[in-house]
């Protein structure tokens, strides 16, 4: 059976990436809008309710738009934006967050898409709060760099048109209100919101996260080596992930935690650094912010929606 699958929003930094993922599946039938058509609702609407499955990569109130535009219950979602993140109605669509994760996203009606900063804190600090090494309440800052890219189309005409003058390092979020701080706190399972401190690379894609840890502030202050084994030994329960966990090193510094490392793959890479006499850790992530973290990521919880291998259209799983 072939499916049928809209991207609503194809035009976008995300749609066009999803629609290059799919490109030659013989599986699948594209359906697309005429560009002079795309604001059109009713051409919208038709498709929509023809979609065995509709991703949806538009801002978040034209997302909730396309989605009350759904008459039928046939029609499955994935929607790229923050519209439905947190929202209990939802699957979320990071498919290795926990060992029943792949499952609720293969038979859910309505997927959210994970957003691109948010999964490599899921995937670092999850772990460690359902082992006991981390109290749900223990205090939390993120640090993070993304390509511009993430900004989309805006971000990236201005990075290119700056040329060397494109600023090499800007952080921004500094009212501390970044949209993505609900579904970092929800998933992660934190009881409070982390302090997070986005930033802007001048390079195009491809992203890493650090959650430093003050472990001396806890009653039992956990070694490395744990902290290592309990997220390594999370991963390793998860069948076809696309995350991997390094070996536990003393390392001053790797080329590893290069940004542009995963670029255009659905990979994912965690490390833990840790020094014990000083109990101080820092877990990071390494991953394309256009691959797993949005396009990459859609195509695999589309793949499994529809019962397919996961890692079509992406490679291999790692």
């Amino acid at each position: 059976m072939v499916a049928k699958i809209f991207i609503d929003g194809e035009a976008g930094t995300t749609g066009l990436q999803i629609r290059e993922r799919l490109a030659g599946r013989r599986d699948l039938d594209i359906l697309s809008i005429p560009a002079e058509r795309r604001k059109d609702i009713g051409a919208r609407a038709e498709l929509l309710n023809v979609a065995d499955v509709a991703i949806l990569c538009l801002p978040d109130e034209a997302a909730r738009e396309s989605v009350s535009l759904i008459t039928n219950s046939t029609t499955r979602v994935i929607d790229a934006s923050s519209a439905y993140r947190v929202d209990p109605d939802w699957a979320y669509g990071f498919a290795e967050m926990d060992k029943a994760q792949a499952g609720l996203i293969a038979g859910a009606m309505r997927v959210s898409n994970p957003g691109c900063y948010p999964q490599g804190p899921i995937a670092t600090l999850r772990p460690l709060i359902a082992a006991g090494l981390l109290p749900a309440d223990f205090a939390i800052s993120v640090n993070a760099i993304s390509g511009y890219s993430g900004g989309g189309k805006a971000m990236i005409a201005d990075y290119e048109a700056a040329g060397a003058d494109a600023s090499a390092f800007m952080p921004y979020g500094l009212t501390f209100n970044h949209k993505h701080v609900p579904e970092m706190t929800t998933y992660t399972r934190l009881a409070h919101a982390p302090l997070f401190v986005p930033a802007v690379g001048d390079y195009a894609q491809g992203m890493v996260t650090f959650v430093p840890l003050q472990l001396g502030a806890l009653a039992r202050v956990p070694t490395g080596a744990e902290i290592h084994a309990a997220i390594a030994d999370h991963f390793a329960a998860i069948k076809d992930s696309f995350v991997t966990v390094a070996p536990y090193e003393a390392l001053a510094r790797t080329p590893e935690l290069d940004p542009e490392s995963y670029n255009n793959t659905n990979q994912m890479k965690l490390h833990v650094f840790a020094n014990d006499a000083r109990a101080q850790a820092v877990l990071v992530a390494v991953y394309d912010n256009l691959g797993k973290g949005a396009s990459g990521a859609a195509v695999q919880n589309m793949n499994l929606m529809l019962g397919m291998d996961a890692a079509l259209g992406l490679g291999l799983a790692a």
